[in-house]
């Protein structure tokens, strides 16, 4: 696996006003970019070539970050417009960058901070079953999401609920052929982990590490607390 696809297309709606004239993968924590983060552990996993999508303030993203050189990276852009009406949400932004993706790539939610083991996580593209679409990173429930997204089983298959559920990291990889059969536009990712979790297609990982969804200024308070106690 030699493609990884970082989500940055998002308004950022709860870290405004900051997001008003920044787009949120710029926001620093910890003295960099929080894209910044994702892009050094990426290539120190040995992933060479990145994908990011651009809808809200996109331009400013493509002239902070160029062409990856400085971090030793292929960084490749699939614009879906400039304004924050034009994102085309999570499922629908995949299916626009189609082209410029591996067979299985590593996709990351550009808001979220972890220690989640990229090298690690890319070597499982290889042994994937067959019948797996999509291999998520599941974390412990954080506090403002307290009932958490899917179960996962003894087998490694992810399911629909159970007794005790996990909340998806935003951190997975995904085979392309998921993708491959929708109509372009806008297009959620839950509708469409959820028909193939219920399909058995799903298989995952629930990671014990750093996590954090920086999506609020509070929870941005807190990753800048983290990362300085670091």
């Amino acid at each position: 696996m030699s493609t990884a696809m970082i989500l940055a297309a998002g308004r950022g709606e709860r870290l405004r006003p900051l997001t008003d004239h920044t787009p949120k993968p710029l926001i620093e924590v910890g003295g960099k970019p929080l894209i910044e983060h994702h892009l050094e552990r990426l290539a120190a996993a040995g992933i060479g070539r990145v994908v990011i999508n651009l809808a809200h303030l996109g331009e400013k993203l493509r002239a902070h970050l160029d062409d990856g050189t400085r971090w030793g990276l292929t960084i490749e852009y699939s614009v879906e417009g400039e304004r924050a009406e034009d994102a085309l949400e999570t499922a629908g932004g995949i299916r626009h960058a189609l082209r410029h993706l591996s067979p299985t790539f590593l996709l990351v939610n550009g808001d979220v901070l972890a220690d989640i083991d990229y090298r690690a996580l890319a070597e499982r593209a290889a042994c994937l079953p067959d019948d797996c679409l999509a291999h998520l990173v599941l974390v412990d429930n954080p506090p403002h999401h307290p009932e958490g997204d899917f179960g996962l089983d003894a087998t490694g298959r992810l399911t629909p609920g159970s007794d005790q559920c996990f909340t998806y990291s935003g951190i997975g990889l995904y085979r392309r052929t998921m993708f491959a059969g929708l109509e372009p536009g806008r297009r959620a990712l839950g509708p469409l982990l959820h028909e193939a979790i219920a399909a058995g297609q799903v298989c995952g990982e629930r990671h014990r590490g750093d996590w954090l969804d920086v999506g609020t200024q509070e929870r941005l308070a807190e990753a800048r607390r983290r990362v300085q106690n670091d």
